[in-house]
Formats: structure tokens, C-alpha cells, sequence
């Protein structure tokens, strides 16, 4: 990615205006007031993780893409202001893919 990277509710707001929803139109279908959904657009709030397939349905958009923008809106909420937050990050990473392939082997071995 590259430039500007856009939390989970900007590009919620960006979604929902491009298929012109209003935000208590969302809500509503969510099970959420618009004041919520206000706060979550602008980042005060965040949404739960088992909303996300339902905003994906609503707004006619990828699951899979919105889980992975919350997922990570969380991470950087835990590491923002960290010194070694990108060291952190990659370690991370490498765990992950440890944990993949020592998981498939384990499962297939």
C-alpha cells in the first residue's frame, strides 16, 4: 500500500456514501444508532469484530478486506507511540508465518 492508509471507518464512510446510504440507513441494518456509526466513520469507536461480515453485506463489499483493515486498526492501536513498533511488527510476522507452516506441517506430516 502505498500513500495515505485508511482506517476501517473512512473507509466505511467512503463506501456508504458511494452507494448512497445514509448513515441511519447503515445503522439500522447493523442494529447500531447513527451516532455510533458517526463515531465509528471518524475512529472514536471501533466496530465488533463479528459486525464486519454484516457492514461487508450491507455495503456490498469484500469481507475479507474489511476484516483485515479492523484487524489492523487494532494492531496499531496496541503499538502506536512505540519505539520499536515496526521491529515488533515484522517479529510478528514471522511468528505468523511460523505458526502457518509449522501448522499446515502438522496437519499434513
Amino acid at each position: 500500500m502505498k500513500g495515505e492508509v485508511s482506517t476501517l471507518g473512512e473507509i466505511i464512510k467512503s463506501k456508504r456514501l458511494k452507494i448512497g446510504l445514509l448513515q441511519s440507513d447503515v445503522a439500522v441494518k447493523l442494529g447500531i444508532d447513527a451516532p455510533l456509526l458517526s463515531k465509528i466513520e471518524k475512529g472514536l469507536r471501533r466496530l465488533k469484530r463479528e459486525q464486519i461480515p454484516k457492514i461487508a453485506s450491507i455495503l456490498n463489499t469484500d469481507k475479507e478486506e474489511l476484516l483485515t483493515i479492523w484487524l489492523a486498526d487494532q494492531i496499531y492501536d496496541v503499538v502506536k507511540g512505540e519505539e520499536f513498533a515496526s521491529e515488533a511488527i515484522r517479529v510478528t510476522e514471522e511468528k505468523i508465518l511460523y505458526k502457518c507452516k509449522a501448522k499446515t506441517k502438522y496437519h499434513h506430516g
